[in-house]
Formats: C-alpha cells, structure tokens, sequence
C-alpha cells in the first residue's frame, strides 16, 4: 500500500473515573505535543462525560498550555488576573498571595465558576500547577447537574424560573474595566448535553432579581448547603506537572487554602463560548 494511503490510528486514551458522575484521570496522552483529530474529539466527549479531566506527569510550559487550550476553541483573556509574561497574555496567574490580600490572612476558599460575570462565560478551563505546597492546596469540583437533580421538587419549581445576579464589578472597576452587572438564570440548560444544571456564583454576592435581600440570602444559604455535599463532589490532589481541564457550564469549583503562607501558584487558560449556540431552557423541560 503507498505511503500517502496509510491512516495512522492513535492509541485510546486510558481512563480512571474518580466519581460517578464526575472526574477521571487521563493518561495516555501527550499534552506537549498537537493532538490528533482523534485525541482532540476523544478528549472532547470525555470532557462531557466526565466534567472535569485530570491529566498527571504532563510537564509542559505556558506555550504548550495555550497551544493544547486552543484546540477546544478560540481563547479568552481575563481583564483583571496577574500575566507570568504579557507576551502571553491568554496565560492567567493564580496566585495566593492574592487570595490572602482579598480574603485576609487566613482566606477560605469560595464556591465559583469562572466569568461566570459576562454576558457568555467561559466554557472551559485549563489550569497548570506551578508551585505547589508540600501538603494542602486541593481544589474540589462539584457537579452542578447532580446538585440540581437533588433538589426536592417544591424547592425546582421555587427557584426554575428565577435569575441571580453574577457581581464583579468592584474587580473590574479596579482595572478601568467597564461592564455591568447582569443576572443569569439560575437554572440553565447544558448546551451540548442539554442536562439542567444551577448557575450560581457564591464569590459574587448573587442575588435573586426581584426577591428581597432577606430572602435572598436564605435561598443563597440553602443552595450552599447542597453544594457544600460530599456526595456531588470529587476532591482532588495537585502533584508536579498536573494539568486539569473542566466544564465551567456543568461544574462549581472550590479552592482549598489550607497552606498557610507558601506562595501557591497555578496558570489558567480560559476557553471562550464563541462558538457554542446556547440553547434556551423551557419551563416544561423542569416539569
């Protein structure tokens, strides 16, 4: 057979899901070097499948996150996060030094998802540990799909139809950087798998347009509570060369500082949600 006809086939990936419902490691697979059409759509469907990825011993530097970032769509630079080097500006520091600054000397860590703030969040995101405690450190995800099919029915048909507020803007206003602050639906429905899941933001002072503040804070509380359930969650433990990319529409994640003063760092690149059509959630779909 002449050369120019042999299709070469790659491997499968290996996969070790860590939860039912969300978390696998992923092996088999060099993230400094392209994927292949077949890797690329592999990594893709697991992404779905699984929410958030984890790939250990994947030693690779800022070009190289950017470069395996970019294959899953267009990227996204954040305004206000610290550059390692402004040449590369898609690349966003994580620093703790930061966290301490904002949240005091012993921060807690705070249930999020990330530019969850703009009028299209950010679909997916690639975080790279830099410099990493001894101990300590961990960062949780919790499946926000299983948080909602948790839910009692009285409390869906409570909170189905209402819209929470996502504010940032004393960060952005810091770094002149103009945008208002918008309600997104609480409950919104994946766009590629078309699972419900809650949208909510508790680093954000969310809000529910048009109930009182008393009532706000209640409703707030109690949705903390079911995230805060070991049973939607996978916990996971940073090693040297880790990189993790997850589902920012399908998943709330948590950091853990419990690290005291050592200068944790992690690089972050944001996937842009230009390419993904949303699709709208009917009030029947909850029923």
């Amino acid at each position: 057979m002449p050369a120019e006809n042999v299709v070469s086939i790659t491997p499968p990936l290996s996969v070790k899901p860590l939860e039912p419902t969300v978390g696998a490691e992923i092996s088999g697979i060099d993230l400094s070097r392209p994927l292949s059409a077949q890797q690329r759509d592999e990594v893709h469907a697991l992404i779905l499948k699984h929410k958030v990825l984890f790939f250990r011993d994947q030693h690779i530097n800022s070009e190289q996150q950017i470069a395996f970032a970019r294959q899953f769509g267009e990227l996204y630079e954040h305004p206000t996060t610290k550059k390692q080097d402004h040449s590369k500006p898609q690349a966003h520091l994580i620093l703790a030094r930061e966290a301490r600054e904002a949240y005091g000397n012993a921060p807690k860590g705070r249930w999020h998802t990330d530019t969850s703030w703009m009028l299209k969040p950010t679909w997916g995101a690639v975080l790279r540990a830099v410099a990493l405690p001894e101990l300590g450190g961990d960062t949780v995800w919790a499946d926000a799909g299983l948080v909602y099919r948790g839910l009692s029915d009285e409390l869906k048909a409570r909170i189905d139809n209402l819209y929470v507020t996502h504010n940032f803007k004393s960060s952005l206003d810091k770094v002149g950087y103009a945008y208002p602050i918008l309600a997104h639906p609480l409950v919104r429905t994946h766009p590629e798998t078309g699972e419900d899941a809650i949208f909510i933001n508790f680093s954000m002072s969310p809000q529910f347009i048009g109930w009182s503040v008393e009532d706000s804070k209640a409703l707030v509380a109690e949705l903390l509570k079911e995230f805060s359930n070991p049973e939607y969650q996978v916990r996971f433990k940073w090693t040297p060369g880790t990189v993790v990319f997850w589902d920012n529409r399908a998943l709330l994640h948590y950091p853990v500082y419990n690290y005291g003063e050592f200068e944790r760092v992690m690089e972050r690149v944001l996937i842009a949600d230009n390419d993904i059509p949303h699709r709208v959630r009917k009030p029947e779909a909850a029923q």
